[in-house]
């Protein structure tokens, strides 16, 4: 619902208004005047913080506009119940609302006109259309931005020149206040004109596509990841980006939704986002060979009509999930999993899914995960807690955070000879379940308690003066990072953000080492011995998985991921099937500790961490990793490259061979026709497709 303050400004609004009522019943200019700035001063408090309660009051009537007429209307009653009806400021305060409450359409039709005429068909980044196409500058962003706001905030001065006339009884600050109201209204009308033609508007769609055309005709795209889901779905794309840019192959990365393009991570590789459904289907892909998709959606399927290309599902995890066992999985030319567990778990899951179609290309993703040489003699061991969230089906062992997390946090901090804890929950964590939310922020005051009285603890001693280093060293790269992210990237609309949006390849490479001294100095910037709670983007979690000694999560792909260190693990079995069914059930389990809810096992995992020789599950985790993600050799990275260029000859050969069949009923023109028919091409679709059109 939003913060206390949020929740407090809203109160404020809502009950600001009776007050303002009897204010004017009774009435009081001061009192009319004071809580009219409350009103005022709450609302924009609620509009600067982007509040979700904003939309709520709006569900209830109480929209802005409605807000704003209320509070005119009712300094229309305080200047009645003063005994001023008959005057001219009376009349004057009427029309003048009137007025202005008739520029709101002319307003609002043309920020509409603009924002609408300034979306593209399809938005881009590093494709160079610039060269192709004129696109305009944006307006101004303090003419668009919260527009609605700014221009019913000019009421302002009509209500304050009210008010100080039927205060000091003088019309001269009445109809000076409602001439600027009025006239600024006006005024903010006339300006945003121009911007709705001639040159000040991006060209009509059907251009905007051609110049893409002609892009995609001089690039000749081999490669395509294609991608479609909510804007919380970003990770799903971002996970491949950096193997994307590792291609042997001329790579395109394709999005329908304008809300992941804007969560999209940076990257080097051409990104175009075609929401429209028969504007992909017209998009000359005629040079595309390999399709990847890391997700099933229903959007799919206005790529996988395209027969001149092969299609691949890659996914986005690989773990013992149902979704990696999706029955829809057989749409696609081959499935590729990471090794041979994804293999057996299609033919186990006999969902139609052909094992000649599975292709194990390991993980790229994987490669910056460390393995593990021992903990440094100079260090405690280190854990990582690093739980999934609770998921949609309220199913207990989706997660051990509600169950056992407590458990877990508890044993680890108290633990003898001592070890330190990292605890990295899901950013999902509470979403859904109330219970998760509260026992997340319970671990969270555990971990930050113990890391309190640890600093307070005579047998831990830190190097100040190398921490103070790494902080400074933070700060320094921060700063750098933040001088090349810019101030107003993020703030072009989306035409501008296509003209201009073509990468610099070496603040790209900058960034990315800055990336790589900004985690060495952060674990550098606090005591190796210091619990810590981290949330957000930064550290990664690969990042925390190469600090740690072990680590202790639930069924996910966290799991799959953390095997490639070879480090010792525990799983928590929070729906407590057994450990035997658990392992049965769960191949990624297998060389794992498996705990209960008591999390009473898990002095297996802290024994393997500090005797190494002793570590009973060593060799199964060996075993497992190969198992789940492949050999070692050749690099992974290198496997997929082989996985695309063997796809990609497969579908030249599907490609000739059908020019060959064309070719030979050349001698039978209405063989020709017939077989011609029978072979949708790309641009097949019509201007009646819509986004539910069928495959064939």
């Amino acid at each position: 619902m939003g913060s206390a303050a949020q929740l407090a400004a809203a109160a404020l609004l809502m009950l600001g208004f009776p007050a303002l009522m009897l204010a004017a019943l009774v009435p009081s200019v001061p009192a009319f005047a004071a809580l009219a700035a409350v009103t005022y001063l709450a609302d924009h408090y609620l509009h600067r913080k982007g509040s979700y309660l904003i939309n709520r009051l709006s569900k209830v009537r109480a929209g802005l506009s409605i807000r704003f007429l209320i509070r005119q209307l009712l300094l229309i009653l305080l200047l009645a119940r003063l005994s001023l009806a008959g005057d001219l400021i009376f009349y004057g305060a009427v029309a003048c609302f009137i007025a202005f409450y008739g520029l709101q359409a002319p307003h609002g039709a043309l920020v509409t006109l603009i924002r609408n005429r300034r979306r593209m068909p399809v938005a881009t980044r590093n494709i160079d259309l610039k060269s192709r196409i004129r696109i305009p500058d944006a307006p101004p962003r303090r003419l668009l931005h919260r527009s609605a706001e700014k221009m019913l905030h000019l009421d302002l001065f009509a209500i304050v020149g009210v008010l100080v006339s039927a205060e000091l009884e003088s019309a001269v600050a009445g109809f000076t206040g409602i001439g600027l109201t009025v006239g600024l209204g006006c005024l903010y009308v006339l300006v945003l004109v121009p911007y709705v033609r001639g040159r000040k508007i991006p060209p009509r769609a059907d251009v905007v596509l051609a110049a893409l055309d002609d892009w995609l005709a001089a690039y000749r795209p081999e490669t395509v990841l294609y991608f479609s889901g909510s804007k919380d779905s970003a990770y799903q794309v971002n996970m491949w980006l950096e193997t994307m840019e590792q291609l042997d192959t001329r790579p395109l990365i394709i999005l329908r939704e304008r809300a992941i393009l804007n969560s999209l991570a940076p990257t080097t590789v051409p990104v175009v986002c075609v929401p429209g459904g028969v504007h992909l289907m017209n998009m000359d892909l005629s040079t595309v060979r390999v399709a990847l998709y890391a997700a099933n959606v229903g959007k799919n399927i206005h790529l996988l009509r395209v027969p001149t290309m092969k299609h691949v599902f890659i996914g986005h995890g690989d773990s013992d999930k149902l979704a990696s066992v999706n029955p829809y999985s057989k749409v696609y030319d081959e499935v590729w999993t990471a090794g041979r567990a994804g293999r057996d778990r299609y033919a186990i899951a006999d969902v139609g899914v052909r094992d000649d179609d599975i292709v194990e290309v390991g993980r790229p993703q994987l490669a910056p995960i460390q393995s593990w040489q021992g903990v440094p003699e100079d260090r405690i061991p280190t854990v990582l807690y690093a739980p999934t969230w609770e998921g949609w089906d309220g199913n207990p062992g989706n997660t051990s955070i509600v169950l056992a997390g407590e458990n877990i946090v508890t044993r680890l901090v108290t633990a003898d000879p001592p070890v330190r804890v990292l605890y990295k929950p899901h950013p999902f964590t509470g979403t859904v379940s109330k219970e998760a939310g509260a026992a997340h922020k319970r671990i969270t005051a555990m971990v930050e308690k113990a890391a309190a009285e640890r600093a307070a603890d005579s047998r831990f001693t830190a190097d100040t003066a190398a921490q103070e280093a790494a902080k400074a060293e933070l700060a320094r790269i921060e700063a750098r990072l933040a001088e090349l992210a810019g101030t107003g990237g993020n703030r072009r609309d989306e035409a501008e953000a296509t003209r201009d949006g073509m990468v610099d390849v070496h603040k790209h490479e900058e960034i990315a080492r800055l990336r790589a001294e900004w985690n060495t100095a952060y674990w550098r910037s606090f005591p190796s011995y210091e619990h810590r709670v981290i949330t957000g983007a930064q550290p990664r979690l690969y990042d925390c998985f190469n600090v740690s000694d072990a680590m202790v999560s639930d069924i996910s792909s966290v799991v799959s991921d953390f095997i490639a260190s070879g480090k010792p693990y525990a799983v928590t079995d929070s729906a407590e099937v057994g450990a035997e069914e658990f392992k049965r059930h769960n191949t990624a389990v297998r060389a794992a500790v498996i705990l209960s809810n008591s999390a009473a096992e898990l002095g297996g995992v802290l024994d393997a961490v500090r005797d190494p020789s002793a570590d009973p599950l060593a060799g199964e985790r060996g075993e497992l990793k190969q198992y789940l993600l492949g050999p070692d050799e050749p690099k992974s990275i290198d496997q997929f490259n082989a996985a695309v260029a063997d796809l990609a000859r497969k579908a030249e050969t599907r490609n000739a061979g059908q020019q060959a069949r064309l070719g030979a009923a050349n001698a039978d023109p209405a063989e020709a026709a017939e077989l011609t028919n029978a072979l949708p091409g790309q641009r097949t679709a019509s201007a009646g497709d819509t986004d539910g059109v069928s495959a064939g």
